[in-house]
């Protein structure tokens, strides 16, 4: 990493720990200048609004989502062990996130979504398709799914269990949300094999 880079990389990492705290509206540039003990000029030399530093914290976070996932992949037994492990992960990740980010992203920075949604495609239609591939060739999930299909209704799936106005968050606690509806539907596109390890991983969430 060349050493412009790694002051890139300095400033997205500090603007991405004010935002994961404090929420994207309320941080402005001069806080992240202050934080990282820096100038504001210094920032707007790379990121020329605070659109385009979002921007990049966004795509860092789905970068290294993609990372960990595959590794994630790579290192369990089989697939349902690394839904579990995905699951806890990103359960973990929420817990740490300023619930207004969501908000904030929807509300002031749509432009900012819409332009990740051009770049990057969505990486939960692709992680879903790996992880359904995987769970094809080692006999887990039924040979009769549509890969596509199920990718994209489990997507749908996710977005559902984050749906405060649906779940809000002080009445249903997210571990029952997952089990009721992410377990479940996993239960329906598996074979005997892979219900017989979601039963055994399932108080795992």
């Amino acid at each position: 990493m060349s050493q412009m880079e790694e002051y890139n990389a300095r400033i997205i990492a500090g603007a991405a720990e004010l935002f994961r705290m404090y929420g994207i509206k309320s941080v402005t540039m001069d806080d992240i200048a202050s934080r990282l003990g820096i100038s504001k000029r210094s920032i707007y030399e790379r990121f020329r609004d605070k659109d385009s530093l979002l921007f990049a914290v966004i795509n860092s976070m789905i970068e290294k989502q993609r990372e960990a996932i595959e590794r994630i992949l790579a290192d369990s037994p089989d697939v349902i062990t690394a839904i579990f492990t995905i699951i806890r992960m990103g359960r973990d990740h929420a817990a740490a996130m300023n619930p207004l980010i969501s908000a904030d992203l929807k509300k002031y920075h749509s432009k900012v979504l819409q332009k990740l949604k051009e770049k990057c495609g969505h990486p939960d239609y692709e992680s879903a398709g790996r992880i359904l591939e995987m769970g094809l060739s080692q006999g887990i999930f039924r040979s009769d799914i549509h890969v596509e299909i199920v990718s994209r209704a489990f997507r749908g799936i996710i977005s559902l269990t984050r749906n405060e106005e649906l779940f809000p968050r002080e009445r249903f606690m997210q571990r029952d949300i997952m089990r009721n509806i992410i377990v479940n539907f996993l239960r329906g596109i598996s074979t005997p094999r892979g219900i017989e390890l979601i039963d055994s991983m399932e108080n795992e969430i």
